[in-house]
């Protein structure tokens, strides 16, 4: 499966779920929407840290690629 769509279908959910709270008023359905929302982040926070490990092997064939302009 696609990655892209992973993230994109996470961060609607994401979007949805943080809606849905918002418009709540009982405190026990918060509370189920801020456990999804807390697990959506979750699900997005491995991709990134996936992504963030696989920054180094990029396959941009720069020869300059190594050094970092800071």
């Amino acid at each position: 499966m696609d990655p892209d769509k992973i993230m994109n279908g996470l961060s609607n959910e994401l979007n949805f779920a943080l809606k849905a709270m918002a418009k709540t008023k009982n405190v026990n359905e918060k509370e189920v929407y801020s456990r999804i929302v807390k697990n959506l982040c979750e699900s997005l926070g491995v991709f990134f840290n996936f992504a963030s490990e696989m920054m180094p092997f990029s396959s941009d064939d720069d020869s300059e690629s190594e050094d970092i302009p800071f």
